[in-house]
């Protein structure tokens, strides 16, 4: 148990700082709960702070924007994410989220929260080990959601039904993760990660304005520092079948951090512990 910290968890509520983590902090009609009508940002706890923080306040806010949702200064969810951390030991890993609902149905302010979690064992397992991924149809074409705005395409809402029934669906069938595929073919993205290969010296990811996938905060870092592996880098599309002759192919995310990918139904993909552990180096996951 970590001292004042119940459950291994702590939460922090805006305005109000650390709760009791079993305290109620949702009214039984708050729209995040009931519609899933919110957003929200997770990110990495290293060293007592939350890494990238301004690059998740900025998707954040970008989120906000397509969702029309009144998000709070930015100064109070700096504060906010502060008083979060403060109780966590800056020895212990960790994965911090930040959450805005639309607030209660009758109107009134957002509703703004934010816990810190260990790492699951899961995320920790795929690190060092890769994982195995199945393919799942969305039904709908790879570019569709650019100019649909009201599927909402690149925000980050707290919508995630679809997103766990695929991760269970992965689980039932053998697999540890899902790579979303498109109706005409293409890959796109898990349902918690970015996907990342890399084609000879070229660092390659699916081209976020062309298909309204998330943009990886995690996957971003790693393209912006990809000179220090010594590769360039370029936004391209790809086919779950061509993974398998590229020279590695990656899922990112902001608390798992990298993991290789090694099978993509059942097909071998090529899988480099060192190269993994080179990557999962630059972006610093123990």
């Amino acid at each position: 148990m970590l001292p004042g910290v119940s459950d291994q968890r702590v939460v922090a509520l805006l305005g109000v700082g650390v709760v009791p983590a079993d305290m109620p902090i949702l009214r039984a009609d708050d729209l995040g709960a009931v519609r899933g009508d919110g957003i929200f940002e997770t990110m990495h706890v290293r060293d007592g702070h939350a890494w990238l923080l301004d690059e998740h306040l900025d998707r954040m806010q970008r989120s906000a924007s397509r969702m029309e949702l009144s998000l709070p200064a930015r100064g109070g969810l700096v504060e906010l994410v502060s008083q979060a951390l403060a109780p966590w030991p800056a020895t212990t890993e960790g994965g911090l989220r930040l959450v805005c609902t639309r607030g209660a149905e009758d109107g009134g302010d957002v509703t703004v929260f934010a816990t810190v979690f260990p790492v699951p064992e899961s995320n920790l397992r795929g690190r060092h080990q890769g994982v195995s991924v199945a393919t799942a149809t969305l039904g709908f074409p790879a570019e569709l959601r650019s100019g649909t705005p009201w599927l909402l395409g690149g925000a980050k809402t707290l919508s995630y039904a679809v997103n766990m029934a695929s991760l269970r669906w992965a689980q039932s069938v053998g697999a540890d993760d899902v790579l979303w595929v498109s109706s005409d073919g293409y890959a796109l993205e898990a349902p918690t990660s970015t996907l990342l290969w890399r084609s000879g010296d070229t660092l390659c990811t699916v081209p976020v304005e062309r298909t309204g996938i998330l943009a990886g905060t995690t996957g971003r870092w790693l393209l912006d520092h990809a000179d220090e592996l010594g590769w360039s880098t370029e936004e391209r599309m790809i086919t779950p079948a061509g993974l398998a002759t590229t020279d590695g192919a990656w899922f990112t995310s902001s608390v798992r951090g990298v993991a290789g990918i090694r099978t993509v139904d059942g097909s071998e993909v090529p899988y480099s512990t060192d190269l993994t552990g080179r990557i999962r180096a630059l972006l610093g996951y123990p």
